[in-house]
C-alpha cells in the first residue's frame, strides 16, 4: 500500500481533535500520553455524550484505506487506543484494544446518533498490533493484524457515503490519565478493493 505522504514528518499533516497535553513526533512515530478522563461515546446505556478523546484526523477523499500500528500498555478499565473514522460528532467509528473486565479486548464502537459497542477476545500481543479500515461505496470494512501480514475481518458495516472523511489514530482513558501510546507505520491510500475474504 502506497502512503499518501513522502519522507517528511507525516503526522504534521493531521489535525487534532482534543490534542493531548503531552505528545511528540520522533521520525515517523507519534508518541503521546492521554489526558484525564478522555472518551468518545454517545448516549447508549450510560446516557451521556463524550467527545473528549484524542484524535489526529487526516482528511480523505470519498473512498480510502488507512492503517496504523499501535503500541500501548493497557492496564486500567476502558484504556483504549486504535483508529477512528469520523464524518461528524454524531457519525463515527473507533476501534482498537480496550481494557475491559480485567483483560485487553479487541473492540469497535460504531456511532450513528447513538453508540454501539462490540468487544471480542484478542489472541496476540495487545501491546503491539495493527488496524486497517476501508470505507468505500457506503461500506466500512475493519480489519486487525497481530503481525502486519495477515488481516482478519473485525467488522463489516454500512457507513454513510460522503465526499470526504477524517481518519487517524485515536486513544482515550475514561477512568484515568497517563496511558502512553505510540503510533507508527501510518498509511493512507485509495481503497484496496480486495475480496472480503482476502486476508492479505
Amino acid at each position: 500500500m502506497a502512503s499518501l505522504f513522502g519522507e517528511g514528518p507525516t503526522w504534521l499533516a493531521g489535525k487534532w481533535l482534543n490534542k493531548p497535553s503531552h505528545c511528540r513526533v520522533d521520525d515517523h512515530t507519534l508518541e503521546l500520553v492521554t489526558d484525564f478522563q478522555t472518551d468518545f461515546w454517545r448516549e447508549t446505556h450510560y446516557g451521556f455524550i463524550r467527545d473528549s478523546g484524542h484524535f489526529l484526523g487526516f482528511k480523505t477523499k470519498r473512498g480510502f484505506t488507512a492503517q496504523v500500528r499501535i503500541n500501548a500498555d493497557f492496564r486500567e478499565l476502558y484504556d483504549q487506543a486504535g483508529i477512528m473514522v469520523r464524518l461528524n460528532e454524531e457519525t463515527w467509528l473507533k476501534a482498537g484494544i480496550e481494557y475491559n473486565d480485567g483483560m485487553p479486548m479487541i473492540s469497535s464502537v460504531l456511532t450513528q446518533g447513538k453508540s454501539d459497542w462490540a468487544p471480542g477476545c484478542f489472541s496476540g500481543d495487545p501491546t503491539d498490533f495493527w488496524l486497517r479500515v476501508t470505507v468505500s461505496d457506503g461500506v466500512l470494512r475493519l480489519q486487525y493484524s497481530t503481525d502486519g501480514i495477515t488481516w482478519p475481518l473485525l467488522r463489516l458495516a454500512p457507513f454513510p457515503d460522503a465526499d470526504s472523511y477524517t481518519v487517524g489514530p485515536m486513544c482515550c482513558t475514561p477512568e484515568r490519565q497517563g496511558l502512553r501510546v505510540s503510533f507508527s507505520e501510518w498509511l493512507l491510500s485509495p481503497p484496496l478493493g480486495r475480496d472480503l475474504h482476502d486476508l492479505s
